[in-house]
């Protein structure tokens, strides 16, 4: 179900402005701040009245909800346009580079997206948003000899948690990119590689994980800060 900002009507070019400004800013705010940043902290960072800021969002978590839209809809156009490159390796590799590098430049926004009260919620709606995309996409890679066959789509959040680590446990905002690369040439498809062990793991456990690790993670910095 959509959320319910998407059925309002069109801005004006000025309101739009102002909403394109504060959802500037809360992404600056909220990723340098966590979940303790206030819809006061938003408006100040934006240069706007906090009466702005409620006159497009009711409270906290439809701006985030916001956010997160915003997000989404990064990952589903990195998505079709890969899924338009007719080289499906190419289109999987830039598309997950894209995914990472907003990722890596986000650090710390996930928390607030999915450590808050709507993070399973938020989780299932990049499920259905991108699900099918990833299944698509990863099929034809295989398809064409290029991604190695015992590869499932439940392992590329885990792909990505793994390379957003590196920005996260070293503070060197590019070096995921070196690992991303040596990740790549992992998934690539050669003759008489061995099988991968195990079978991977379910797109439940891999969203529990996310919203628990986010949770985590959000609460720590609250009690820090």
């Amino acid at each position: 179900m959509p959320a319910d900002h998407e059925n309002r009507p069109p801005l004006r070019k000025d309101a739009e402005r102002n909403r394109q400004r504060i959802l500037a800013a809360a992404r600056e705010v909220f990723r340098d701040h966590g979940v303790a940043a206030t819809l006061n902290d938003v408006a100040h960072h934006a240069g706007v009245g906090v009466g702005t800021v409620y006159r497009r969002f009711a409270d906290k978590e439809e701006l985030i909800d916001a956010l997160f839209d915003d997000m989404v809809g990064k990952v589903d156009r990195a998505l079709t346009e890969a899924l338009a490159e007719p080289d499906a390796w190419t289109g999987l590799s830039t598309a997950l580079e894209k995914v990472c590098e907003d990722q890596a430049f986000d650090r710390g926004l996930r928390e607030v997206m999915l450590g808050t009260g709507r993070g399973p919620q938020r989780q299932r709606q990049v499920r259905d948003r991108v699900d099918t995309a990833v299944d698509v996409l990863i099929a034809r890679a295989q398809q064409q000899g290029k991604l190695r066959p015992d590869v499932g789509p439940a392992d590329f959040p885990i792909l990505q948690l793994m390379v957003g680590a590196v920005t996260d446990h070293t503070g060197t905002p590019e070096l995921w990119r070196r690992y991303l690369r040596i990740m790549l040439d992992g998934l690539r498809a050669r003759p008489g590689t061995p099988a991968l062990p195990g079978s991977g793991t379910a797109h439940g456990t891999v969203e529990s994980a996310l919203v628990a690790s986010s949770t985590h993670a959000a609460q720590h910095r609250k009690r820090r800060a």
